[in-house]
């Protein structure tokens, strides 16, 4: 993998959490994450000049839960049985200097599985699936057992998981698999059994935009009495240190807003609106001219 794929990578690892004990290791380009990210963030797909933050690194987990979800749906209805999964756990690897040690032990050999994902006209990539062999032997004996009651077909395949390799690819090939250089044919009842039974569900991006939010107001009620700190922010600017000592009665401090520009308006310290300074009675007010909506309240926080 390492020699094979040396840029970095967002590992995605979904563990299951009834009818199966193991879990899944999806390792997707950095590239491609951030592509899905800004999908779901509501963008075009071209935003991706952009660090992968909480934020998108969420987004992602979001798309990730989704495609992972559909996949334990398809599997418990060709099982028979129920089947969840953990929320995804999302991490930055770098295969070409990380290790996987974390996922799994240093000598394990490992079952990779390799298939393409395409998300309308904004990305076609390949995507990585891993499993550790006593898992995927496991999954492989459940399935196998589908088409043969008596447990023959699960015999015939056993071996192909007892194999010396430090890894197993698996083709993308519907008919023949090929493993540690023995190639067999699938058998065709298996292959038509799976074909009937697999429910195949496409991943919905959801766009964050925004919604109108519905607050009980009996709820609202019991907090209508805490008071909240309202500020009017003018502008700001940064100053080294040599400056600031420098300052005196009488000293311009220029401020990065334009004249006329709208000033911002915080509610204990978080921006809610901007509006535009009026003299009221010889004080200062402020007039509201815009209420930033929940989507550049989040991207405030950043």
């Amino acid at each position: 993998l390492k020699e094979a794929h040396p840029i970095p990578f967002i590992s995605v690892e979904v563990s299951y959490t009834k009818g199966l004990s193991g879990s899944n290791i999806m390792i997707i380009k950095e590239k491609d994450a951030k592509i899905i990210a800004d999908l779901m963030m509501g963008g075009d797909g071209t935003n991706v000049d952009v660090e992968l933050d909480d934020m998108r690194m969420s987004a992602v987990g979001e798309a990730m839960n989704q495609m992972m979800g559909s996949a334990a749906t398809s599997l418990s209805t060709m099982l028979k049985k129920d089947i969840t999964i953990s929320p995804p756990r999302l991490t930055k690897i770098n295969l070409a200097t990380d290790s996987l040690e974390g996922y799994f032990d240093e000598l394990e050999n490992i079952v990779n599985t390799s298939f393409t994902m395409e998300v309308g006209d904004f990305l076609k990539t390949e995507i990585m699936q891993l499993m550790a062999i006593p898992f995927a032997k496991t999954l492989a004996e459940q399935l196998f057992a589908l088409s043969n009651s008596n447990g023959s077909v699960v015999n015939m395949y056993e071996t192909k998981f007892n194999g010396d390799s430090e890894q197993i690819h698996i083709d993308h090939a519907p008919e023949r698999e090929t493993v540690a250089g023995i190639t067999k044919q699938e058998p065709e009842s298996l292959t038509q059994d799976i074909n009937t039974k697999v429910t195949v569900k496409p991943v919905e991006f959801h766009a964050f935009k925004e919604e109108p939010v519905s607050i009980q107001s009996s709820s609202l009620d019991l907090i209508l009495d805490v008071p909240l700190e309202i500020t009017v922010e003018l502008g700001r600017t940064n100053k080294a240190i040599k400056e600031i000592l420098e300052i005196s009665p009488g000293t311009i401090v220029e401020l990065d807003k334009m004249a006329g520009e709208p000033v911002d308006i915080l509610v204990n310290g978080k921006l809610v609106a901007k509006g535009e300074v009026v003299v009221i009675d010889e004080n200062f007010g402020v007039r509201i001219t815009e209420i930033i909506n929940s989507v550049d309240r989040v991207k405030s926080l950043q």
